[in-house]
């Protein structure tokens, strides 16, 4: 009964966060400089076609009956029209979301692999070489920009070694293919989260391994593994679980620097072509879609935290 009320709580917080998310977006694009119908018409374009793209696209109306018209066609499931192409925008969306999912998805799950065994060990031999060298690589990869991994990864593993390929995707049905040009952006896109996730696990490790349940393992007699992987790891892994909910939602932001370096399709790519053109609903839909996607990370990090220490759910009813 208290992780339903913790969940009920958490997904009308989240709901709350998404419709303020995106109406703060919405103001926000109508600030941009330009008229979208210039863009979308040309230059040369007479005024009674602006006029009649305005009215078709619903510019002409004030900025709060826009937001209303387009939160009301949401809750219907309606994304809305792309001026350019008269398609969907759920559709235009919906094709590209996959490819970046893909994306964050492996970043996020090679840095959880090499960062918690190296944060693990290095509390368990702290102090030693293994501990400083993993200090001093794990400061280095949260200091490297992402976009500066990816120009150095493109340049060096590609066009000078020829490891991996620069462009696109891969071969659509072809796994390999799609694995093997996944390599470099994943890489560029979760090298600093190796360091961050190494320094949490560390730290976490240090301070659970002081407590009592820790202690009373060891004078009973339990295996030293045992004792680490049971009693100590289970609770230290907390923190890291919510990071990597926020460590999601920030990665499909951060997707978009990969995306246009490797030239790979994208919701990130696609929203900055979106922006560049005035492209108003596909803007929108793409920034609903990213918003819906981190807004779930954090909420399922915080119900696994919930799940993993009762102490969470005792905290979230006394609030």
């Amino acid at each position: 009964l208290k992780v339903l009320r913790f969940i009920t709580r958490r997904l009308g917080i989240s709901i709350l966060i998404v419709v303020l998310a995106v109406s703060l977006m919405f103001g926000m694009i109508h600030m941009i400089p330009g008229d979208p119908t210039s863009v979308i018409l040309g230059p040369r374009a007479t005024p009674e076609l602006r006029a009649e793209l305005n009215q078709r696209m619903g510019l002409d109306q004030p900025v709060a009956v826009q937001l209303g018209r387009f939160l009301g066609n949401v809750a219907r499931g309606d994304l809305g029209e792309d001026p350019f192409s008269r398609r969907p925008v759920a559709e235009i969306v919906f094709e590209q979301l996959p490819f970046t999912l893909m994306l964050v998805f492996t970043a996020i799950g090679a840095a959880t692999l090499l960062g918690v065994p190296l944060g693990c060990f290095s509390a368990i031999r702290r102090g030693s070489w293994l501990d400083r060298a993993s200090a001093v690589m794990s400061v280095a990869f949260i200091a490297i920009p992402s976009f500066v991994v990816a120009l150095y990864a493109l340049l060096l593993l590609s066009v000078r070694w020829r490891w991996f390929p620069a462009i696109g995707a891969g071969e659509s049905g072809d796994i390999a293919d799609q694995v093997h040009h996944l390599v470099l952006p994943a890489m560029a896109l979760g090298l600093g989260w190796i360091g961050y996730i190494a320094r949490l696990v560390r730290s976490s490790m240090l301070e659970v391994m002081e407590e009592n349940h820790v202690r009373t393992a060891r004078a009973f007699g339990l295996p030293e593994n045992v004792v680490i992987g049971r009693y100590a790891l289970r609770i230290a892994i907390l923190p890291t679980v919510t990071i990597l909910g926020l460590g999601i939602g920030t990665m499909l932001s951060g997707a978009l620097f990969a995306e246009i370096v490797f030239s790979r399709p994208g919701i990130g790519k696609l929203l900055h072509e979106a922006v560049m053109t005035r492209n108003y609903p596909v803007v929108m839909g793409s920034v609903l879609v990213t918003t819906v996607f981190f807004v779930i990370s954090t909420l399922v990090s915080d119900i696994l935290n919930a799940i993993l220490d009762p102490r969470l759910r005792g905290a979230g009813d006394q609030q």
